[in-house]
């Protein structure tokens, strides 16, 4: 059982969210809360969840912040960005401060669903138009003439590594790539450990970041 905490400031989203996630029987909704400095109080008072739905815009503890404040305290617990807003800033800043996805308010309720389930799997979630958005805007001009795998080639990365990179910033799950590249999920694993060891990073998402700011069309 997937147990969430919603972090709304607008009650109706927040009771609306958890009707729709309680039809879903591996979820269970532990609790509410309408920003995050209340959602942290309630983690803190022995609230129990694995992953927080976070808005991003809200009185008081944004996301952003919340997300920071929840990750340095709880960094077991997956957040989930749910926001009608796709500024840079507050994307760039909310997967910096540790947030595992991010997806706007938009979509279908399965894929809310679904993407509660992949970033409680340790993988990464990213709107599609976010992370068109996110290429562009994280390209830093001096370097337009270098390729993917020279930018990664110079951080010592193999070429199974650069594929595994590439692989985890389109959000696939490990065993995805474990397919896709005939290798076995624990084969995987110590890549990605590797990589995290080459690229000083800490966590998934940010290869993901690294990548995103890193490649080129």
């Amino acid at each position: 059982m997937i147990k969430v905490l919603i972090v709304d400031d607008d009650s109706f989203i927040r009771e609306s969210l958890k009707v729709l996630l309680g039809m879903d029987g591996n979820i269970e909704v532990a609790g509410t809360a309408g920003d995050g400095n209340e959602a942290l109080a309630l983690l803190s008072g022995g609230l129990a969840a694995d992953v927080v739905l976070m808005d991003i815009r809200m009185p008081g503890c944004g996301g952003v912040e919340g997300t920071r404040l929840i990750k340095a305290n709880y960094p077991q617990i997956s957040v989930l960005m749910l926001t009608t807003f796709d500024d840079d800033e507050y994307i760039i800043e909310a997967l910096r401060n540790g947030a595992q996805g991010y997806l706007l308010k938009n979509i279908p309720p399965d894929r809310i669903i679904q993407g509660i389930k992949t970033v409680h799997e340790g993988n990464m979630l990213i709107h599609p138009d976010i992370a068109r958005k996110l290429t562009t805007f994280l390209k830093p001009a001096a370097q337009q003439e270098n390729t993917p795998a020279q930018c990664l080639e110079a951080y010592g990365l193999t070429k199974a590594e650069q594929a595994i990179v590439a692989s985890i910033a389109e959000g696939h799950s490990n065993k995805e790539i474990a397919g896709a590249l005939f290798l076995s999920e624990g084969t995987v694993k110590n890549y990605i450990t590797d990589i995290l060891s080459k690229l000083s990073l800490r966590d998934r998402t940010q290869i993901a970041i690294f990548y995103l700011k890193n490649i080129r069309e």
